[in-house]
């Protein structure tokens, strides 16, 4: 592997053929890359990564099992977990969807299974399972790849392009994929406006919510695997397992509200209220019927001993006392006061949330360049020619659960298929 880049002659045209260089060595800049080399093996590849590791978020995705699709078969359906750039992608997965990526890697030896929420993952339940599987196309197409190349400007060059680093080196290509991942500061997108593109301007998705001071951060590790979590005064609200924390809540709930609400709490500086549905099935007045059964049907049982709603234990005592309820009572001296608050918590119990905190695993940003500038059919620029946009660089994110990798192998997969296609037509 080589890392050495002296000129911008660095890339000679050996074999007639066209230069593709990816900017990015995560999962999107990878699946161009292998795929681009595979269609066209004229087509000479190097894929460029500022950093000094490669597919890091494939290696965490998942607790380390890498999660790499969802097993959703339905376009219509699977737009719907893409809070931005689902009616792009919907347009995208007709050349690319969750089944061709389910045969893209059983036909290189790596079996997906689906677990019950939907999550796919390899049936080795590792995510290296996956960068092997990367890595070996890389190795049989000769793709190159180099280290700790951070690129600061992509210049015209007569009918090329000039690739200009950090250390001021430069590299020539015929073709750019630009597969950079999101970037969180708006600043860092400078060298994509240069280019004429327009961006959105980028905030965080899939964050967890701070509770600072809050008397359920006691409750650290307690999962509910069922709730329903809105935020005070919007439209916004998810339903799903939710974990509390030191700093507050997370789970899936909490991560796919944070990824529909990304922009709105954000222009909130991440200050506002959260309703906490403990029970979905029911709202207060139908759990206040529920109540009369249940006193009726164990009304000599103490209130902490026996739990009709099958909560967890330290949850059920917390909303006990939260609710000023004697924990000895019995169910049958429940006072109408302390039941209805006791209601009220286990239906709309309310939170101060104050700031977030990263869920690092998926780290995603929303914004991006913007879809109306890239041609779905192609991921090709339609602002400037032979520039190729993939993966979360784009105004593209999805929730938690394999959509974000399905972005990327879409987006990858088109955009190597169009380079492969225009630098076969370019090199007759």
């Amino acid at each position: 592997m080589s890392e050495k880049v002296e000129s911008s002659n660095y890339l000679p045209l050996g074999n007639g053929g066209n230069h593709l260089i990816v900017i990015g060595g995560g999962a999107a800049g990878f699946f161009c890359a292998v795929n681009a080399a595979r269609m066209n093996p004229l087509l000479k590849v190097i894929i460029v990564e500022k950093a000094t590791k490669l597919l890091s978020k494939v290696k965490v995705s998942g607790g380390g099992r890498c999660n790499v699709t969802h097993a959703c078969y339905s376009m219509t359906e699977m737009i719907k977990k893409y809070p931005r750039g689902g009616s792009f992608l919907k347009k995208a997965f007709h050349h690319f969807f969750t089944t061709d990526t389910i045969i893209w890697f059983k036909e290189r030896g790596v079996e997906l299974k689906t677990e019950a929420d939907g999550r796919m993952f390899p049936i080795t339940d590792s995510s290296q399972t996956i960068i092997d599987c990367l890595m070996l196309e890389v190795n049989k197409y000769g793709v190159e790849i180099l280290m700790n190349k951070e690129v600061k400007a992509v210049n015209k060059s007569g009918d090329r392009w000039q690739l200009l680093f950090a250390n001021d080196a430069t590299m020539d290509a015929d073709f750019i994929c630009i597969a950079s991942g999101g970037y969180p500061k708006p600043s860092q997108f400078e060298w994509l406006l240069k280019l004429g593109h327009s961006i959105k301007v980028p905030v965080p998705s899939l964050f967890t919510f701070n509770m600072p001071g809050n008397a359920i951060t006691a409750l650290m590790g307690v999962t509910v695997e069922n709730a329903t979590v809105k935020i005070a005064g919007t439209k916004l609200a998810e339903q799903g397992p939710l974990l509390i924390t030191h700093w507050g809540m997370s789970g899936p709930a909490i991560l796919k509200l944070s990824a529909w609400g990304a922009r709105q709490l954000a222009d909130d500086n991440y200050k506002f209220t959260a309703l906490v549905n403990w029970l979905p099935l029911y709202n207060e007045q139908t759990l206040k019927d529920k109540f009369q059964q249940v006193r009726f049907g164990i009304a000599a049982q103490k209130i902490s001993n026996r739990n009709p709603f099958a909560l967890p234990q330290r949850l059920w005592e917390y909303l006990l006392l939260q609710s000023d309820v004697n924990p000895d009572m019995r169910w049958a001296d429940l006072p109408a006061k302390e039941q209805n608050k006791l209601i009220k918590n286990l239906c709309a119990q309310e939170f101060t949330v104050n700031g977030k905190t990263t869920f690092k695993e998926e780290f995603v940003t929303a914004g991006g360049v913007v879809l109306n500038e890239i041609d779905h059919n192609t991921m090709e620029s339609k602002i400037t020619s032979n520039i190729f946009f993939c993966g979360e660089v784009t105004d593209t994110d999805g929730v938690t659960g394999g959509f974000n990798f399905q972005n990327a192998w879409t987006t990858g997969f088109i955009a190597a298929k169009a380079i492969a296609e225009k630098s076969q037509i370019l090199s007759t």
